[in-house]
């Protein structure tokens, strides 16, 4: 970001994914079922139920993330996700450790893998941070957000940048 005034970013509005072609492979084989599915409800009527995708395998890195006005930082593991549009932090995470947010100029909507509505809302700060991993330091602005278990999603804008070789 170039100033130090509030800004809003264009990129990371959803963490939604488009079925990838890994995706649509384990569809047809059985192990990702993200299509609705209708269930009988009492009284003949049905109900929608989304189901989620079972992840043939998650990626996780050993990170460091340290606040940039007091240089303090924490080793956490971080989700690497080639299906999030942006960098994201889980919002409990930036308060336990006191993280500096900054309010967004809007709300950005948030969605989930599987469609639905994120349960915390629509993300309406940042956060600006150093981002440590292999003797490699990147300052970054990760969306708060809800993410559940998940402390840190990296997504494809990392990846784009970095490329890293995943076995």
């Amino acid at each position: 970001m170039e100033s130090g005034a509030p800004t809003e970013r264009k990129s990371a509005a959803k963490v939604e994914r488009a079925v990838r072609p890994r995706e649509a492979k384990a569809q047809q084989s059985g192990a990702w079922s993200g299509e609705p599915e209708s269930t009988a409800r009492e009284g003949g009527s049905r109900k929608e139920v989304r189901r989620t995708f079972k992840m043939l395998r998650e990626v996780w890195l050993n990170i460091g993330v340290e606040k940039i006005d007091t240089h303090e930082g924490v080793m956490i593991k971080a989700l690497l996700d080639s299906g999030a549009t942006g960098m994201f932090m889980d919002k409990q995470m930036a308060a336990r450790h006191g993280f500096k947010l900054q309010k967004l100029e809007r709300p950005l909507m948030v969605k989930n893998v599987d469609g639905t509505v994120n349960s915390g809302g629509a993300i309406t700060y940042q956060v600006e941070c150093n981002v440590f991993y292999k003797g490699h330091v990147e300052r970054m602005w990760m969306d708060v957000c809800d993410l559940g278990k998940t402390e840190v999603i990296l997504g494809m804008p990392w990846l784009a940048a970095h490329n890293p070789e995943i076995n």
